[in-house]
């Protein structure tokens, strides 16, 4: 199959036009059941149920310490809920053995908020070790598949360079090749355009844009950067922190339209207090803290 064509490394958007699509309608690939995590007797979130469907770019939302990272870490393995149930196209994934756990990781692409590249390797290294670690094919190949992943993410020509010579957004797009690198049907972001200028994270939205639309990929999204939820992700849930509950699901701009949930109004209108109730029409957001 011919490799998708890689993004224009030019400003993204440049009309403010909005990219997302309506909410996907069709297969269910993970399912979240009644899912509690806690750290002894500290309840970050209880009674999460969402559906992830086949091809969306669904976003976990939500003001600091809500436990957003913490379900992320629950959905790629790396956490065990307290109780409940994450379901992979019909799998319990905590009630499987440790092998089949790893085969289901191996449909898993993780952008983790840093990027995690290892310092010591270059960039084509970093994004070479998924390759050599699961599959077995040799080393030429391996470098052309490296080449064909930082293509696709604007970064052949920081195949060997090391992520102390590149920049944040670089690191980003560098962590991005190798989350594909194994051809994943199922992204995790953290935080991704956490520490870029605007300009870059207009670029990794259309960047996750087109992995979805390019590569078929569905993506779950952690982040309370407003302008790219709004701008790319077409479903979502909004996690409380003072309630330990999900409060409120739907496409983020949506529920900044249309929500009356005070305290997700004011997060997704940037006001500094939560309201007694929804921002009257025509209201100007207040300033933001910090």
């Amino acid at each position: 199959m011919a490799a998708p064509t890689p993004p224009s490394a030019g400003p993204a958007n440049p009309q403010g036009a909005p990219t997302q699509t309506t909410p996907p309608a069709g297969e269910t690939l993970i399912a979240v059941r009644d899912v509690t995590l806690a750290f002894g007797e500290k309840v970050i979130q209880r009674n999460v149920s969402f559906d992830l469907k086949r091809g969306s770019i669904f976003a976990v939302m939500g003001g600091s310490g809500c436990g957003k990272s913490t379900l992320l870490k629950s959905m790629i393995g790396l956490l065990r809920p307290t109780t409940g149930q994450i379901m992979v196209e019909g799998e319990d994934y905590w009630a499987q053995d440790e092998q089949r756990r790893t085969e289901l990781n191996h449909r898993f692409g993780v952008l983790f908020q840093s990027g995690a590249l290892w310092s010591s390797m270059t960039v084509g290294e970093n994004v070479a070790l998924p390759l050599e670690m699961f599959t077995t094919e040799p080393p030429d190949v391996i470098r052309r598949l490296v080449e064909l992943k930082l293509g696709f993410v604007g970064m052949e020509q920081a195949i060997d360079l090391y992520p102390s010579e590149i920049s944040g957004g670089m690191r980003k797009r560098a962590g991005l090749a190798r989350a594909i690198a194994l051809d994943p049907d199922i992204l995790f972001f953290d935080e991704p355009s956490a520490g870029l200028d605007p300009m870059s994270s207009a670029r990794l939205d259309d960047l996750i844009l087109t992995l979805r639309d390019g590569l078929g990929a569905t993506i779950v999204i952690v982040s309370h950067e407003l302008p790219s939820l709004f701008a790319i992700a077409d479903d979502g849930i909004f996690l409380d922190a003072v309630t330990h509950t999900p409060i409120a699901h739907g496409a983020p701009r949506t529920l900044r339209e249309t929500c009356a949930i005070p305290e997700v109004t004011a997060f997704m209108n940037r006001l500094s207090s939560i309201p007694s109730s929804g921002p009257a029409p025509g209201q100007t957001p207040g300033k933001t803290e910090g």
